[in-house]
């Protein structure tokens, strides 16, 4: 079973729609058996909370529902997860600033590594600006879950 684990600030906008992207993309291609995903967020703001409405409706209008409650990344994470997704590079830094010994660094990558299509550097947090925000990172998701997908994919036909 591979594990992923996909980490922004909050966890109620890109990291849970991250997770439900993969899992909608893991079940399509009947690997639901060999991927499993969550999410977290780097703060504690909004622990227990819903994904935003703003990013559920975006995710809504390509058929993906999203599901799950926030919760924050804590140091067990790196022992739990396989691949642990930052969406930006604030995000990155503040996952291996838990790992002082620098043991899990390899398991950290950056979500747009994984881009196919899109070439940003990191998936903006839509969380203060428009509605069309919010589509643009569920597109960019969809991009890097795809690329995502068949990185582990490669990886699960590799062991």
């Amino acid at each position: 079973m591979t594990k992923l684990l996909f980490v922004c600030l909050g966890n109620i906008c890109r990291s849970p729609s991250a997770e439900n992207i993969m899992n909608h993309l893991v079940e399509k291609a009947g690997l639901g058996d060999l991927i499993t995903c969550d999410s977290a967020g780097t703060a504690s703001y909004h622990v227990g909370n819903p994904p935003d409405r703003r990013m559920a409706a975006a995710a809504r209008k390509r058929d993906i529902e999203l599901l799950g409650s926030a919760r924050q990344f804590n140091k067990q994470d790196f022992e739990n997860f396989d691949l642990i997704l930052a969406m930006d590079r604030e995000n990155y830094e503040n996952i291996l600033a838990l790992d002082r010994a620098g043991k899990y660094k390899d398991k950290v990558r950056l979500m747009c590594d994984f881009c196919q299509i899109y070439d940003l550097k990191e998936v903006p947090d839509p969380y203060y600006g428009g509605l069309e925000g919010f589509d643009r990172v569920i597109d960019l998701l969809l991009d890097a879950c795809g690329g995502l997908l068949e990185y582990v994919k490669s990886d699960l036909v590799d062991r």
